[in-house]
């Protein structure tokens, strides 16, 4: 298991595929959930993270709410998929799905 908590994606390892999607995280500044989020998509190959900060600006801690149903951070989009928090996240990236979205494509 990697240090950041998630097996390497079936398939191989880094930067795997060009990253096609937006992704978009809702965070806060000292969540380790998200800084471990950012660090295991910077390894497969995401160059821009379109962070909401939901510590500065409480309104979009309510729009996170309302988009996922949950109040915790982080909370991730991976172009219209909502993959949830980083626990779900890290099991995306071990079944291989991480990669797939990333590059645009569905994951079942």
């Amino acid at each position: 298991m990697s240090a950041l908590g998630a097996g390497e994606p079936a398939g191989g390892s880094g930067h795997d595929a060009a990253v096609a999607a937006e992704v978009v995280m809702y965070r806060t500044a000292h969540c380790p959930y998200c800084h471990r989020a950012e660090a295991l998509l910077k390894k497969r190959g995401v160059t821009a993270i379109d962070t909401i900060r939901v510590d500065i600006d409480p309104a979009r801690r309510i729009e996170m709410a309302e988009r996922t149903g949950r109040r915790t951070v982080p909370q991730i989009f991976i172009g219209n998929t909502y993959v949830g928090g980083y626990d779900d996240l890290a099991e995306l990236d071990s079944e291989g799905g991480l990669i797939a979205l990333l590059a645009g494509k569905t994951y079942p």
